[in-house]
């Protein structure tokens, strides 16, 4: 009786997807740790701590809680973005030793170690803004950090997909649906999809337009008072562009599903959809709260100093309309993967390791991604 709840248990902790389970742990405390740099940045409290790695000549993690908590606001939001810096770079280390101890899918280890290296990028620019007090590096950190965000809420997923056993996700079946010349009923009409916007296509350039959308937003939050009134102007145009852009594509990702498709990714995109709609409001009153009135109806800009937003419901909705951004691209990079990304991924990380046994490597492209995987396992097992 006891072996066999002796057997049961080692059974069950087995089959615990560990490199998914900690993928998702850091995907969790990532947002977290951006929540904390957007807030830093509405606050203007990058300075508040100003040495580097440690924090007011004590070890990091070794602060004084009673200070941390009860000291001013912006030295609890800088101090606590670095230990979440500090635990997210924890986690991709664990992340990596898990992963390539559990033998995960090429395209999966390829990100791991991407993910990796951008953290220590990451926590290097994090270290330097303070040390050089540079807007210029504050402003390539806030581009990063959303790359980071996306490559593990990918490994997530795929990490997820392959703990189902649903990787290969029916490749042959949706490339012979493409190859139907698809259309989509609008009302009583039928119109044919462009190839773009069939399989994985769509949403990938939806989740590209809204990373471009965060990094040309992050160019705006770091605006200096001096910055020139032509070039705040162009940089206003870029970011309404590329709001038009992600609200396009948004809903063309909405349009474009067809009933053969993932019934998650239907869910996903109605979800991106909403989420789109609600931050075109939240931009609407990020602009409103930080500059006021917009500045061609106005015909000014020239503030005194640096514009920042202070009061709690304004800076609620400005780090609202940055959070959000950063939702709206791990859903974007979720719905890609589910329609047909995570496929396009495993062939991509599978076609050089067996395209070097087979140059012409006919094989590897007409295998699908899970068939691949298991029959390298099982050459190897032999």
């Amino acid at each position: 009786m006891a072996s066999a709840i002796n057997d049961t248990s080692s059974t069950a902790r087995s089959t615990v997807n560990w490199p998914c389970v900690v993928a998702w742990m850091l995907v969790a405390t990532t947002a977290l740790l951006l929540s904390f740099g957007a807030l830093v940045t509405t606050y203007d409290a990058a300075m508040a701590v100003p040495d580097w790695p440690g924090t007011f000549g004590h070890n990091m993690f070794l602060y004084p809680l009673v200070e941390w908590f009860w000291g001013p606001w912006d030295l609890f939001l800088e101090h606590g973005h670095r230990l979440l810096g500090a635990t997210t770079g924890m986690l991709s280390l664990l992340l990596a030793a898990v992963t390539f101890r559990k033998g995960a899918s090429p395209a999966v280890r390829w990100l791991v170690v991407a993910a990796v290296v951008l953290v220590i990028v990451q926590g290097a620019l994090g270290g330097l803004r303070v040390i050089l007090d540079d807007k210029t590096v504050a402003k390539v950190h806030a581009c990063t950090g959303p790359l980071f965000f996306a490559v593990a809420t990918a490994i997530a997923v795929l990490s997820g997909r392959r703990g189902r056993g649903d990787s290969s996700a029916l490749v042959t079946d949706r490339s012979d649906t493409v190859a139907q010349d698809p259309v989509v009923a609008v009302g009583r009409l039928s119109l044919p999809l462009p190839s773009w916007a069939v399989g994985a296509s769509l949403p990938t350039a939806l989740a590209v337009a809204a990373y471009l959308q965060l990094v040309a937003g992050a160019q705006l939050r770091h605006a200096d008072a001096t910055l020139a009134p032509s070039t705040f102007r162009w940089m206003v145009a870029i970011h309404l562009a590329g709001a038009a852009a992600v609200t396009v594509l948004a809903a063309l990702a909405v349009i474009a599903w067809q009933p053969h498709e993932s019934r998650a990714a239907r869910r996903w995109s109605l979800a991106i959809l909403a989420m789109v709609m609600g931050q075109l409001l939240l931009g609407g009153g990020a602009w409103l709260f930080t500059w006021g009135m917009p500045s061609w109806l106005q015909d000014a800009w020239a503030p005194a100093e640096a514009v920042l937003a202070r009061s709690p419901r304004g800076a609620m909705v400005i780090t609202g309309h940055v959070i959000l951004g950063m939702m709206i691209l791990g859903a974007a990079v979720v719905l890609a993967l589910e329609w047909g990304g995570a496929e396009r991924l495993e062939r991509i990380a599978r076609f050089g390791r067996q395209g070097r046994g087979r140059p012409d490597g006919k094989e590897a492209r007409s295998l699908p991604a899970t068939a691949a995987f298991h029959s390298s396992t099982e050459r190897g097992a032999r």
